[in-house]
């Protein structure tokens, strides 16, 4: 706790010394379709349930964002940057944590989701950004029996943090992609990591980097993605405004609200 304890808690930059470019609006809309496409002729493949966490570190003068760039050989966004993340384990419904999800939270998915997907979502999202990044979302904790993809994880000493975590948006894939995800986009504050110091990973992202916001619109991004990104800046102003719901209807991805 004690690295913990000696994150610099530096606040984030007021409106006036940003530059992020062009924030979401309300009528962004993203016309062409990005993936694998499905196979003429096939029925729409019925998306996977997956999550994602953006880990916003503020010890600077702008905020940064963890991002890592996915292999070339991947069939979906490949040589792509995105947050780290992915679909649920059936370990993530089982997994123990130190804290549990804030109540807001805990209702939206509640509203959207079957009972107790919604924690799963979080659970998979701080498993996989551990598995992807080596960095822990998590409270340091004694060791104790764990099952799965989960058992590297409690080995660190370590039990996940829900609480940590806030909902920003929810996207789902178009229908006419091969590879479908209905994806939940959360944001957490560095200062939940247990450390910044990266622990041995699994290779599943090329590169990793803490990046700010107008560096990070420069990179090579899935469309998402980059609303996203958008859509984090605009939150630091204004927590409460309507969460995003990205889904395809009249002939491409518009936003609605969640």
């Amino acid at each position: 706790m004690a690295r913990r304890e000696a994150y610099a808690k530096a606040p984030f930059p007021q409106a006036c010394e940003r530059s992020y470019n062009c924030p979401m609006s309300d009528t962004e809309i993203i016309r062409k379709p990005e993936g694998p496409p499905r196979i003429p002729g096939a029925r729409a493949v019925r998306p996977k349930n997956a999550a994602t966490v953006m880990i916003i570190r503020r010890d600077a003068k702008k905020p940064r964002v963890l991002m890592g760039k996915r292999h070339s050989g991947h069939s979906f966004m490949p040589d792509r940057w995105v947050f780290p993340g992915g679909r649920i384990d059936r370990s993530d419904y089982r997994a123990p944590a130190a804290t549990e999800i804030k109540p807001d939270a805990a209702a939206l998915f509640d509203r959207y989701l079957p009972v107790g997907r919604g924690r799963a979502l979080a659970m998979a999202a701080i498993r996989e950004t551990w598995e992807e990044t080596g960095l822990l979302l998590a409270h340091t904790a004694p060791v104790r029996p764990a099952v799965g993809p989960w058992r590297d994880f409690v080995n660190q000493g370590a039990l996940a943090d829900l609480e940590a975590l806030e909902i920003v948006a929810r996207a789902i894939t178009p229908p006419s992609v091969g590879k479908r995800f209905d994806t939940w986009f959360l944001l957490a504050d560095a200062e939940r990591l247990i450390s910044l110091e990266r622990q041995a990973d699994c290779g599943e992202l090329e590169e990793i980097a803490w990046v700010d916001f107008d560096e990070a619109q420069n990179l090579p991004l899935p469309a998402v993605t980059r609303m996203m990104l958008k859509e984090a800046v605009l939150r630091m102003d204004d927590a409460t405004r309507p969460k995003p719901f990205m889904r395809f209807r009249k002939g491409a991805m518009r936003p609605d609200q969640l």
